[in-house]
């Protein structure tokens, strides 16, 4: 019989067991529940809610089960709806009546509530560890290529000259804020539902924040009824680690690019690459893809979730069963993709010539050469568009622009004069922007610098 069913005359059908029970994917907060559990005996002992001996026996058998679950000496039944049934029904199984007063003042309710916020505050701590490393390799990275010059881009066209340390802390920005995001929502899951009951509490004196403190929890939950109801958490989280994805897609999107052989930028190490059944000369960047096609699951997680939840009137619905595969699927494509990123970002090799090569075409010094008129005092609108023609002219003639006489500048301004090759030398070009935050050696070692700090105080 089930550990619910004395109202109920008839057994439940087989495909509704099958249906209804989430063991297979919420087996894994195992740990989670029992941990939860030993607190609530814990406090129901010192309570005296129930015999404070048979709390211990309860704690100890926990503990039991416990080491034979990770023992692989545990087989979870699936009539047994979930994980929190099947523990109650091996501790009962172990001690028969003491067992069955370790429910006492909890629901399911608040007790799944519990679990998954456990689960997903260690998942975050994860998360928050992956990004740091993350961080370490960018500045790293960086710090070898303050002088590596490459063209940056807008709509994928050639624009401004910048070094690849600049475009590498770009990235790092992003995974600030990544981290950031993750330790904000890491507060808001760190608040303990277990006392929320069903719906409204109980009646026994339940010492709340004795068992907050047990778990490691901040502060308890206010209303009982948002106790049990509240999923926000897994939305913010599966929100976050969403931009998380994005962010992850588009280096990868930035590095296939930068593979190929017309950019020709890095290459893949051999160890993060795969080739071709039919082509014996392939190299594919098959991990930077499938991080990229991966982002796709998390943003389904996220939909999901939103929209399991967007109908649910106040408390506890069934339907919130469905939060647990999206998220933990979302924790889980994100716990794959950073290390193995990681590792391919610091293995690839950079080829910096090429780097140097690609940022002298494509006029990405034209604005430089449009700010050097200004500073001889042109104004900026004339100086653009006697730029324009240059750049026109020199398209005619399939030049650079540093590769005209003065002659040739003056028959479009009397202001140039010898100074302005190296006003438009691509070092120039990168050295003069020197305000913070641009691609100067200066300011790319004073965010470096920020970065390195935010990884040796970030924590969870």
């Amino acid at each position: 019989m089930k550990l619910w069913g004395g109202r109920f005359q008839k057994e439940t059908d087989k495909q509704v067991d099958d249906f209804n029970s989430s063991i297979r994917f919420d087996a894994r907060m195992y740990r989670e529940d029992i941990t939860g559990s030993m607190a609530h005996a814990k406090m129901l002992g010192q309570q005296h809610i129930i015999d404070p001996a048979e709390a211990e026996l309860i704690v100890k058998t926990l503990g039991e089960i416990l080491e034979d679950i990770e023992a692989g000496n545990v087989e979870f039944l699936v009539d047994a709806e979930d994980i929190h049934m099947n523990v109650e029904k091996l501790l009962t199984d172990r001690i028969g009546a003491a067992g069955k007063r370790l429910h006492t003042g909890r629901s399911r309710n608040d007790q799944v509530a519990l679990d998954i916020r456990m689960y997903l505050m260690a998942q975050e701590k994860e998360i928050a560890s992956l990004l740091k490393a993350l961080l370490g390799v960018l500045t790293e990275l960086a710090k070898k290529h303050l002088h590596t010059i490459m063209p940056g881009y807008t709509h994928l066209q050639k624009a401004q000259p910048i070094t690849f340390a600049h475009h590498l802390m770009a990235y790092a920005q992003m995974f600030m804020r990544d981290a950031d995001r993750i330790a904000d929502c890491h507060k808001r899951t760190a608040v303990m539902p277990l006392g929320s009951g069903a719906l409204a509490g109980t009646t026994y004196p339940l010492d709340r924040e004795f068992v907050r403190e047990q778990l490691g929890f901040s502060k308890i939950t206010d209303n009982s009824l948002d106790g049990v109801s509240d999923r926000d958490f897994a939305l913010e989280l599966a929100a976050d680690l969403s931009i998380l994805m994005v962010h992850l897609s588009r280096f990868c999107e930035e590095l296939i690019l930068w593979s190929s052989h017309e950019f020709s930028f890095v290459e893949m190490d051999d160890a993060y690459s795969t080739g071709s059944s039919i082509m014996p000369q392939k190299k594919n960047p098959d991990v930077a893809e499938l991080i990229r096609g991966k982002s796709g699951r998390v943003f389904g997680s996220l939909m999901g979730l939103l929209t399991m939840m967007k109908g649910l009137p106040l408390a506890y619905n069934k339907d919130m069963q469905e939060d647990k595969e999206q998220i933990f699927d979302a924790v889980d494509t994100v716990l794959l993709c950073l290390p193995v990123f990681t590792n391919m970002l610091s293995t690839m090799k950079i080829h910096e010539d090429v780097m140097y090569k690609g940022a002298g075409g494509g006029f990405t010094n034209a604005t430089d050469a449009a700010d050097y008129l200004v500073k001889k005092g042109l104004p900026f609108r004339e100086a653009h568009e006697i730029l324009g023609k240059l750049v026109y002219y020199c398209i005619g003639k399939g030049c650079a622009l540093d590769a005209l006489t003065l002659d040739e500048y003056k028959q479009f301004s009397p202001v140039f004069e010898e100074d302005i090759y190296r006003a438009i030398s691509l070092e120039a070009c990168v050295a003069e922007r020197s305000l913070p935050g641009g691609p100067a050696e200066e300011a790319v070692l004073a965010s470096i610098t920020r970065c390195e700090q935010f990884i040796k105080n970030f924590s969870l």
